[in-house]
């Protein structure tokens, strides 16, 4: 199917909403966002309709995730043509491997999110007594993350240069005729903020199975915050979670186990799967990394050998417990997303149905860490003690000290605790570093990219789709260097 470019979605939402058919179907569970809201119940089921538009294969359900890692360096594959491999080796082009789908998937999910938006306004404006705050505040939270992760992909990091060109900021339903140009970096990362900021105080406090909250809220600003290098901002986001025992960390007996469970202690934003809603089945990311020759995988991608060689500086640490052998007879098989070695999933029937954990504590306690340590005045006692708690999990590795916790060993303990979760190049990318690939195991084709890059490739970047330009030819002289 021809990708639709955000002049064609535009035309899309307008058509939905001018349909009288379509807003008379309301499914009981989900439906698309460009139907009006009139009730909570309505809105509710807005929310559900946006939660499926985010596990597609291009966004949350795949593809964000294993994006970061086949980019990052921790992961590697044993041979090309298995799927998804291009992302390994930086085989991107206008209309070749360009995963246009991040783009017009994830605009379509901001259209979504605008609706909502602009339905709940109007009628707060007419003075509804119905109380969708909530609602207005999961909304807005999302569309923060949605234009995060795709100004992510397609402009250069904050720190690197915040006025080159990011993407267009998209706050309102389009015209037909609207033909939006990109914004920089710094104007998106302003909105951003500017969204999460009105969403806070509308949204819950109490944990919540499958939706945004307020800590939901914070943990994302927290990420944004570090991004842009504001550690005093990130550490205040991430300690207000931390701080309100709401969640809790999972104990060394607990991690392995932990990955059977939905919505477990730690889990601060995770998307549901059900069985046929959503379920990728042979393209989840279980299956992707599912080790070769098990219920028929291909064995796509698998642990590389310098994150082997990190997460054996313990061989008891609990991480081991997702890990089974490869075809290469190394323990670098990562069955955390179908939820153990054993495939018994998260309690479903279908092990490729287990939620996404977008967002867990552990994450928190690490961003804590990092921005402890880099903040305007370091406290490296703090920076050690958040990373400690991460740190446990290799009972006989040395604890951090206020006088030896360094940026890299929160890094590599980033690394170890969310492999598989989508983080690892955007830590590179953001802290300036080297990512070195382990292509020794098989003849990669490496006419796409050096052994090792950093974020001066261009190729770090995604280019602007094709289907965008055709339909917008403005936005052709705003495609990404050298692409």
């Amino acid at each position: 199917m021809k990708k639709k470019s955000l002049y064609i979605i535009a035309l899309a939402s307008f058509s939905l909403l001018a349909c009288k058919d379509f807003l008379d179907v309301k499914p009981t569970n989900s439906t698309d966002s460009s139907v009006t809201i009139q009730t909570i119940a309505d809105a509710e089921v807005m929310i559900n309709g946006l939660s499926q538009k985010l596990i597609q294969s291009t966004l949350y359900g795949r593809n964000m995730l294993l994006y970061a890692d086949a980019k990052g360096g921790d992961l590697t594959i044993v041979s090309q043509g298995r799927g998804l491999d291009a992302l390994y080796v930086f085989n991107h082009s206008v209309n070749t491997n360009s995963y246009s789908g991040f783009w017009t998937d994830g605009y379509n999910a901001i259209l979504q999110t605008n609706n909502i938006i602009k339905s709940i306004n109007e009628l707060e404006a007419n003075g509804t007594e119905l109380d969708f705050r909530n609602y207005k505040g999961q909304a807005l939270t999302l569309r923060a993350l949605l234009h995060f992760d795709l100004v992510r992909l397609y402009g250069k990091t904050y720190t690197e240069d915040p006025n080159s060109l990011g993407i267009p900021i998209v706050t309102e339903l389009l015209p037909t005729s609207a033909q939006p140009l990109r914004n920089t970096v710094s104007e998106v990362y302003t909105q951003i903020e500017e969204d999460l900021l009105e969403a806070a105080p509308l949204l819950s406090k109490t944990k919540s199975s499958g939706y945004v909250n307020y800590y939901a809220n914070q943990a994302i600003l927290a990420r944004v915050y570090m991004t842009m290098g504001d550690f005093d901002k990130a550490l205040s986001a991430a300690e207000e979670i931390i701080d309100s025992d709401e969640y809790s960390l999972y104990s060394n007996n607990e991690w392995v186990t932990s990955w059977k469970s939905q919505y477990a202690k730690e889990s601060i934003y995770e998307i549901n799967i059900a069985k046929d809603q959503g379920d990728l089945g042979t393209s989840s990311l279980a299956f992707y990394y599912m080790k070769s020759r098990d219920e028929n995988a291909l064995g796509n991608f698998t642990a590389s050998d310098y994150f082997l060689d990190r997460l054996n500086q313990d061989e008891t640490d609990v991480r081991w417990g997702v890990f089974t052998e490869d075809e290469l007879g190394r323990q670098a098989s990562c069955y955390k997303y179908a939820g153990s070695v054993d495939k018994s999933g998260d309690g479903k029937d279908t092990y490729t149905a287990v939620n996404i954990k977008v967002i867990r504590l552990s994450e928190i306690y690490l961003i804590a860490a990092e921005s402890a340590l880099k903040k305007s005045s370091p406290d490296k006692i703090k920076a050690a003690n958040y990373l400690n708690e991460i740190r446990k999990r290799a009972p006989k590795l040395a604890l951090a000290t206020p006088a030896s916790v360094t940026e890299q060993m929160i890094l590599d303990e980033k690394s170890k605790e969310l492999y598989g979760e989508g983080h690892r190049f955007w830590d590179i990318i953001r802290t300036n570093k080297t990512i070195t690939f382990n292509d020794e195991h098989v003849g990669v084709n490496l006419s796409h990219r050096e052994k090792s890059i950093n974020r001066t490739f261009y190729k770090t970047i995604l280019p602007i789709p094709q289907d965008e330009m055709n339909a917008n030819p403005d936005i052709k002289v705003q495609q990404n260097p050298e692409y």
